[in-house]
């Protein structure tokens, strides 16, 4: 990545500025100005997020601000309520306020003297679903957005649920929530008199949040907020959409091209959960150049071509073994001007005696009760390292059943959603479907291309579940991830079919026994041609403005480790992740997060499925050192679902706060 320390534009940086609301309420901010915007106002680019403007994403903050501000725009980093060192207390996701702060906020910078009126929003995960949702809102000033790993549907395709489906990442992303909202203001910004007030405020309104989200198995109004797939309408603001395939958010990229009314570009490479220029696996891309060509042309007018870009550009990758799994995946960008595009079709592989076959199958039965540990080479659901990546699958292969095409005369390419349509018969009234989409290569690797899950009570819709009858044939139709895969010539294309996905998602309560009729099942593959605009699809070099440099008193340390006790049948993935402890040049603040995952299982004992998230966090500087340490661990029985939660905060090393929740939650048909 080239770092860039020359601009076009001198900046001016303002470390804590007060965006003033209507309810008194001021929010902190971090504002980047070209140095003469006062007489000379520009665009703002705002990013909205509630990960601590001022510490936890400064390093990250400091690859993308500066260059946005460096090439002329006001870059402007805000503090949602009751996170970092912004007022108030933030109470959940993405609810009402914080979009209503958004759009006083918004109004608040047009107004300023260095703005022109003209606002873009940007963001990654959280802010890229801010980013869509205050569209919706249409605030006048906002013109334009760029939302990265980010979902239109919070039931359907988020951290809580997949599928209708628990996933053990509720509590993971949760934990993480319950800590992060929980850490104090800097002293030196809300003052030495303040900051504990504002503090103790916010422990006092915690919850384990994710309790709540449990709570809701269905997708009823409570995840229908914020969902702008509700109403795709309601956005005017143009949209640069972008995603990755070893990210969980990929899905969206392709339903927001359809159905968004308004101006519209969308890109998707190989990356995990990170902005594309600094994302693994590569190739990485010049993501912040693109941005620019973004918000020039719809902030202020100009024509940088992005009109006459495909619809979507797309990274398809070459199949191969998961081996070393390498920084760059093997692939080529190709173009698409429309989607659903003319240059996909659907073509059917049909399911037969353990073989997928181009040819109509006749009628026959297989049955499969995987293990509860099926899941193990699943890798995380949002990756950020190559660690978290799936592995080979052939270990999951062997405990699902599993379709073999031939071995494929010439390549094959893919670009979109394959759908599984399957013939079923439960012998439980509850039950969990999961399958996967394989690239088989000739030495027998098996690497994951797509997968979807399925709570089978959910099969006709997610808003009103109903339990299976159990013996009684069922037709599904489940649709996996979208994918952007080529099959080399001589690979097969192998479909798994387990009725466990841990650690994933928690299994249904009861172990299952799924019997699947093969003459009325089949898979369809969304099967590309090329398109004479491939050739045209090209990136500059990744670019990035300088991160502030870091002082490190302790190294970072990270493990994921997966072990199995034969004798009891019982796995248990362990994943840590530790900073280290650093300070941060700039502002003297030393940091410090610490997190342990733990979940586990016993083959033949669903109701054995635990999962917990331990944190332990530290922010210091001379006169000031706050700790936040919690833990947060969902299990179950056959009825219900069994929260545990400790929170506890401490000052220069004593006692501040503590809380401890126990909460029982039926299960809902999950």
């Amino acid at each position: 990545m080239e770092i860039v320390e020359h601009f076009p534009h001198k900046i001016v940086e303002h470390e804590l500025v007060w965006v003033p609301l209507s309810d008194g309420t001021r929010l902190a901010a971090r504002i980047l100005l070209p140095e003469d915007a006062e007489q000379h106002p520009v665009p703002a680019i705002l990013e909205y997020i509630p990960y601590r403007r001022r510490d936890r994403t400064r390093t990250l903050d400091d690859l993308t601000h500066p260059y946005f501000a460096g090439h002329g725009f006001a870059s402007i980093r805000i503090d949602i309520r009751g996170t970092g060192d912004s007022e108030g207390v933030l109470l959940d996701e993405y609810l009402v306020q914080e979009q209503d702060d958004a759009l006083e906020a918004i109004a608040w910078i047009a107004s300023r003297p260095w703005c022109s009126g003209q606002v873009g929003m940007i963001g990654l995960s959280w802010g890229g679903f801010s980013a869509l949702q205050v569209a919706a809102r249409r605030p006048p000033a906002l013109k334009a957005i760029i939302t990265v790993a980010s979902t239109d549907d919070r039931y359907a395709d988020d951290a809580h649920h997949r599928g209708g489906c628990l996933l053990t990442e509720a509590v993971m992303w949760g934990g993480l929530f319950f800590t992060i909202m929980r850490l104090p203001p800097d002293p030196r910004m809300v003052g030495e008199a303040r900051w504990r007030p504002m503090w103790r405020e916010r422990l006092e309104a915690a919850s384990p949040e994710y309790a709540g989200w449990m709570e809701h198995a269905r997708r009823d109004a409570f995840w229908k907020h914020g969902s702008v797939c509700e109403d795709y309408a309601e956005i005017e603001a143009a949209v640069l959409t972008v995603g990755g395939w070893a990210d969980a958010y990929s899905n969206a990229v392709f339903r927001l091209l359809e159905h968004l009314p308004g101006p519209k570009r969308g890109v998707i490479g190989p990356w995990g959960h990170m902005y594309p220029h600094i994302a693994r696996p590569g190739p990485a891309i010049g993501f912040l150049q693109e941005a620019l060509r973004w918000w020039n042309q719809w902030l202020r007018g100009q024509d940088t071509g992005v009109l006459h870009e495909p619809l979507l550009r797309a990274y398809l990758e070459d199949g191969g073994p998961v081996a070393g799994r390498p920084a760059t995946r093997p692939g080529r960008w190709v173009a698409e001007t429309s989607w659903p595009s003319p240059n996909v079709v659907e073509e059917s592989l049909h399911l037969g005696p353990r073989v997928l076959s181009r040819s109509p199958q006749p009628d026959g039965a297989l049955s499969i009760s995987s293990p509860e540990s099926t899941g193990s080479t699943a890798g995380e659901r949002c990756p950020g390292r190559a660690r978290d990546l799936p592995r080979d699958q052939r270990e999951d292969d062997g405990r699902s059943l599993i379709f073999d095409s031939e071995p494929l005369r010439e390549p094959l390419e893919i670009l979109g959603a394959p759908i599984a349509t399957l013939e079923l018969v439960s012998d439980q009234a509850q039950a969990m479907l999961a399958v996967r989409l394989c690239d088989v290569a000739p030495d027998g690797a098996s690497s994951r291309v797509s997968y979807a899950l399925l709570n089978l009570s959910h099969r006709d819709g997610h808003e009103r579940p109903e339990a299976l009858e159990p013996g009684k044939r069922t037709r599904v139709v489940i649709r996996l991830n979208e994918a952007g895969h080529a099959f080399a010539a001589g690979n097969r294309i192998r479909l798994g079919i387990s009725t466990c996905y841990w650690p994933l998602a928690f299994p249904a309560p009861r172990p299952v026994v799924l019997t699947v009729h093969l003459g009325a099942s089949q898979v369809s593959l969304p099967v590309r041609s090329a398109h004479p605009r491939d050739a045209e699809v090209q990136f500059g070099a990744p670019q990035a403005s300088a991160a502030g440099g870091t002082t490190s008193l302790e190294p970072p340390r990270g493990e994921r480790r997966l072990e199995r006790n034969l004798e009891s049948g019982e796995i248990v993935l362990t994943v840590e992740s530790d900073s280290g402890r650093s300070v941060i040049d700039a502002i003297g603040v030393e940091t410090r997060y610490a997190s342990t995952r733990r979940v586990s299982i016993r083959d033949g004992e669903p109701t054995s499925a635990r999962a917990e998230h331990d944190m332990d966090v530290t922010h210091a500087h001379e006169g000031w050192r706050a700790r936040v340490r919690t833990s947060a661990s969902i299990a179950c029985t056959e009825d219900d679902f069994l929260i545990e939660a400790r929170l506890e905060a401490f000052d220069d090393g004593e006692p501040f706060f503590a809380r401890s929740w126990s909460r029982r939650i039926p299960r809902d048909l999950v």
